[in-house]
C-alpha cells in the first residue's frame, strides 16, 4: 500500500506545530498502524530527517498508551486501541490524517505526544483503598454477588488513554472519573474511602481543567475498553452523596 500522511510535527511544547505531508510506501496491509509509522520512521532515518515522534508501549492493546487521533476519531477508525489498528482498514492512496489527542488538560510535549499526567494525579487523588498489607485475603472472606461484580469488573476495564478526553467537545474526563469511581464504590473493599474519593477526584479533574459532560456521549462510542456512560451516573450520584455528607459533617 502508499499512502499519504497528513502529520502534525511539533519540535516542542512552546513551538508552533503544523501538518506535514509525509509519504508511506510498501505498506503491508496485515501490519498494525504502529508498525506503519515505524517503517516510516525508518525511511525519514535513512534520509537524514526527525522521525515522527509517538507514544506506545504493550503494543497488544491493553495500556492506552498509543493516544493517537485518526481522521478525526481517537484511536481511529477500530474498536480498540491504535495499536490494534491494522492497515487493511484503509485503501491504497487514502489520505489520512494523524494528529494528537486534542485536549487543553493533554498539551503537546512534541509530534503526536501528549502529556496525559493530569489523569495520573486524579488516580493518586482517591483512586485507592485502604488494604492491610501481607498475604493475600481468602477468597471467601468477602463474597460478592455476581451483578455487583460483574459491574465492578466492567468499570475496572478502563485503562486510562484518554479518549474520552479527546472525543467530548467539552474534554470531559467523566467517563474516566466515573469508571475509576464506579470500580471502587461498588466493592467492598471500597468503602473506607468512598465519601473522600468522589470529592477528591472530582475536584481534582475540575482543577486540571477538564470541562463537564453534556451527554454527547461521544466518550462513549471511542472507548476501547467499552466503558458504559452509567458509570458517569454513579459518578454523579457518588458524588451529590458526598456532597451532602461534607457539608453535614
Amino acid at each position: 500500500m502508499n499512502l499519504n500522511l497528513k502529520v502534525w510535527r511539533q519540535k516542542d511544547a512552546k513551538s508552533d506545530g503544523r501538518l506535514v505531508d509525509i509519504e508511506a510506501r510498501n505498506i503491508p496491509e496485515d501490519c498494525s498502524f504502529l508498525e506503519m509509522l515505524d517503517i516510516v520512521n525508518e525511511d525519514l532515518l535513512g534520509k537524514g530527517e526527525e522521525p515522527i515522534a509517538f507514544d506506545h508501549d504493550c503494543r497488544e492493546g491493553i495500556c492506552g498508551t498509543c493516544s493517537l487521533t485518526i481522521d478525526g476519531v481517537p484511536h481511529g477508525p477500530s474498536e480498540t486501541t491504535t495499536c490494534q489498528l491494522y492497515m487493511r482498514k484503509f485503501k491504497d492512496g487514502d489520505t489520512i490524517y494523524v494528529e494528537p489527542f486534542r485536549a487543553r488538560p493533554f498539551p503537546i510535549l512534541r509530534d503526536l505526544v501528549v502529556d496525559r499526567s493530569a489523569f495520573d494525579r486524579i488516580q493518586q487523588a482517591g483512586g485507592f483503598i485502604t488494604a492491610r498489607t501481607g498475604s493475600a485475603v481468602d477468597g471467601n472472606t468477602l463474597p460478592i454477588g455476581k451483578p455487583i461484580a460483574d459491574a465492578a469488573m466492567e468499570a475496572a476495564a478502563c485503562i486510562g488513554c484518554g479518549a474520552c478526553v479527546a472525543a467530548c467537545p467539552n474534554a470531559s474526563a467523566m467517563l474516566f472519573v466515573g469508571a475509576k469511581v464506579s470500580h471502587l464504590a461498588l466493592l467492598p473493599q471500597g468503602q473506607a474511602e468512598r465519601t473522600s474519593r468522589a470529592l477528591k477526584m472530582v475536584r481534582t479533574m475540575d482543577e486540571e481543567g477538564f470541562g463537564n459532560c453534556s451527554n454527547y456521549l461521544e466518550c462513549e462510542a471511542v472507548c476501547p475498553a467499552e466503558i458504559p456512560a452509567s458509570v458517569i451516573s454513579r459518578l454523579n450520584r457518588e458524588y451529590a452523596k458526598a456532597s451532602v455528607k461534607d457539608t453535614v459533617s
